[in-house]
Parts: C-alpha cells; sequence; structure tokens
C-alpha cells in the first residue's frame, strides 16, 4: 500500500487516539472530513481547535459547561437538599435525558480501582467535603453503576460521610431485576443483589 500524504497521515494519527477508532476507522473519518467542502472542514477544526477555551468545568459540581456554574447548578428550580454523585459525564448525561431527577449532581472523577492507578485521592472527594459542608444536602444518592469498583467507592464515601457528615443519608441506586425481566432469566448476582436490597410492600 502506498504511503499516505503526511498531512492525511497525521490526520489518522491523531483521529487513532480516540476511544474505539482503529487505523481503518480512523483513514475512513479522514477521508470523510477531506470531502467536506473546505468552509466545513475550516469550521470543523475551529470547533476542535476552541474545545477547551470554550468549555468551562463547573465550580458546584464539576460537570462540562459553556458556563460557570453549569445550568444545573443554577436552576432555582432544582431541589438543593439531594446530591446524585456520578463516576463521569456521560452518566449525569444519562440522568438528565430521563427527566425524573431534580436534584443537585456531583462527578467524581472516576472510581476507586488501585490496578488503574485510581486511589481514593484521585478522587473530587474534596469538592464533595465542600458541597456537604454548606449544610443544605441532606441526601446523597450513589449512581455509580454495579461492578466492583463502583461497590469499593460507593463503601468508601458511605463511610467517609458518616464519619464526617453524619446527619446526611446515604442512598444508592436499586439493583437487581430489571423491569419486564424474570427471576428465571436472571445471572446468579442479579438474584443476590436483588434479594439483598428488597423492598418492603
Amino acid at each position: 500500500m502506498n504511503k499516505l500524504p503526511e498531512p492525511l497521515e497525521n490526520l489518522v494519527k491523531h483521529l487513532s487516539r480516540l476511544p474505539g477508532m482503529g487505523p481503518k476507522s480512523s483513514l475512513r473519518c479522514a477521508l470523510a472530513i477531506l470531502k467536506l467542502p473546505q468552509s466545513e472542514a475550516q469550521s470543523f477544526g475551529r470547533t476542535i481547535y476552541n474545545l477547551h477555551d470554550d468549555l468551562a468545568i463547573c465550580r458546584r459540581c464539576g460537570s462540562l459547561a459553556s458556563q460557570n456554574p453549569c445550568p444545573i447548578c443554577a436552576d432555582p428550580s432544582r431541589s438543593k437538599d439531594t446530591l446524585c454523585l456520578v463516576s463521569e459525564w456521560d452518566s449525569l448525561l444519562t440522568l438528565e435525558e430521563g427527566g425524573f431527577y431534580r436534584g443537585q449532581y456531583m462527578l467524581l472523577g472516576g472510581l476507586i480501582s488501585p490496578l488503574d492507578n485510581m486511589p481514593p485521592e484521585a478522587l473530587e472527594l474534596e469538592l464533595l467535603r465542600s458541597r456537604l459542608r454548606e449544610g443544605e444536602i441532606s441526601e446523597v444518592v450513589l449512581a455509580l453503576g454495579a461492578t466492583v469498583e463502583a461497590d469499593t467507592t460507593a463503601q468508601y464515601i458511605k463511610d467517609l460521610i458518616s464519619r464526617e457528615f453524619a446527619g446526611v443519608r446515604v442512598f444508592r441506586l436499586a439493583q437487581g431485576i430489571p423491569q419486564g425481566g424474570e427471576v428465571k432469566h436472571m445471572d446468579r448476582e442479579t438474584l443476590r443483589q436483588s434479594l439483598k436490597y428488597k423492598q418492603e410492600l
């Protein structure tokens, strides 16, 4: 195969650093960009170039926004007494798309995972302490998932809050059998979680 022209090869190399982008996918994307009218390609490039300058990290929740504080934190109609902790921004987006949660958020910036070089100190725990010191939050909801790392992180945060903010209640999202699921089709861990977090009728 002939060597790619240097400008195209440089673009392919940059694109291949993105998650899920191998050499072939990167080349397809680069060729698609090349086929754009010059004005669109320039606009696309400016958008990437300005991305860091145009985005802000919300000082209250740690999420990405075009303003600081973000629209969610600045919304006076949202409940101030419930704080939902998520590991990353995409989890916040998913919860917001549902439209059923109207409290506050905070991003932890990951989950505790020693194998991935993510000790507790790497999380945004000082931001969490700062939010809880304000005295408005009475409930913290841990929306961290159902992995070993999520469980480890949830226990660590529960212990921290119990120790430093005894009046704040800690909850986690219910785990177990999904809506429409049947017991006979569930794996053992799902059934174990379902029994552990059973609810009174």
